[in-house]
């Protein structure tokens, strides 16, 4: 049978949809009964989740738009502000962002309107797409990612004219739409490595974006701010600066992560570990963890295992 905490952290996950980490103590339920020897319970909690994921699955699976044939895909996020682990100021921030846009018609009335265009700016795995899906999930909108891969060619006007496609989706269909690595086409007009194509394209997003009247949140991150054309900045109406993590967020997020796992980890000792990893790379480290003491029969995470993940990681870099 489950203990209390874990009853409690389960409801608790559920309430705030955090989907994932009900899963995870789903699974944890189910490794207990099985040890107590209860298969049939453990076996039926499995299947119970299994079967969840799969419907979710379908649900949610990424759609590929016709119309625009693989220039963007959408997806439904649940993630909430309360997920995030960021600064403070940072979350107030976003807090500004949802709020104006779930009293965009009080702003109007006055002659004003909701920010729609974002820029954030920081390291890779700081947060921001994350942050793009739970600006997503809070105010339910679909999340169009668009693949800018896929938009830049070297044919003369043909990125242009999908930058068109882009933005007439943008206008017709109301969601959150994220331009991941931004830089790709946002690059200053003067370096000189810059192709005609390129500038042409420039030209075009800068036209797009000044025209664009949507309803819609326009949100684009970069890991490379100063590559940006610097006509770029006065189209957006906030820009959200990322660091990797403190060593008190770091181990927030490893507790929040871990969930039941990490009653006993002692969280002093992880100092010199989590120091210059990135929210994603304490993410996966704690993952890791999970799955290792899993493996071992372990009831929980141990300092030893946790610091050999995280130095796993910082090997990466």
């Amino acid at each position: 049978m489950a203990n209390a905490s874990q009853i409690v952290s389960l409801i608790h996950s559920h309430f705030s949809s955090e989907d994932e980490r009900f899963s995870t103590l789903a699974l944890q339920i189910a490794a207990h009964e099985a040890k107590l020897g209860h298969t049939a319970t453990a076996q039926q909690i499995r299947e119970i989740i299994d079967k969840q994921k799969s419907n979710k699955a379908k649900l949610r699976i990424i759609k590929i738009h016709s119309d625009l044939g693989d220039l963007i895909y959408e997806t439904t996020p649940k993630n909430r502000l309360n997920q995030l682990v960021l600064p403070e100021e940072l979350k107030l921030r976003i807090e500004r962002i949802l709020n104006e846009y779930r009293q965009r018609s009080k702003l109007q009335k006055h002659g004003h309107s909701h920010r729609k265009k974002i820029l954030l700016v920081g390291p890779p795995g700081t947060g921001k797409t994350a942050t793009a899906a739970t600006i997503a999930g809070e105010l339910h909108l679909p999340l169009y990612s668009v693949q800018m891969d896929r938009i830049i060619t070297k044919y003369l006007g043909e990125t242009s004219a999908k930058l068109r496609q882009v933005f007439d989706f943008i206008e017709a269909q109301k969601g959150v739409f994220l331009f991941d690595e931004f830089d790709a086409i946002g690059t200053e007009r003067s370096k000189e490595n810059e192709v005609g194509e390129m500038r042409r394209a420039l030209n075009s997003l800068l036209q797009f974006m000044e025209a664009s009247n949507s309803e819609s949140i326009i949100i684009a991150a970069t890991n490379n701010i100063e590559l940006l054309d610097k006509a770029l900045f006065r189209r957006f109406e906030d820009i959200l600066y990322y660091k990797l993590p403190s060593a008190d967020d770091a181990f927030q997020l490893i507790k929040n992560r871990l969930g039941t796992f990490g009653k006993g980890i002692k969280f002093k000792d992880l100092e010199n570990e989590v120091s210059g990893l990135s929210h994603a790379q304490l993410t996966q480290a704690s993952d890791d963890a999970i799955k290792e003491s899993i493996l071992n029969d372990m009831g929980s995470v141990d300092n030893d295992i946790l610091k050999t993940c995280l130095r796993e990681k910082r090997a990466y870099q």
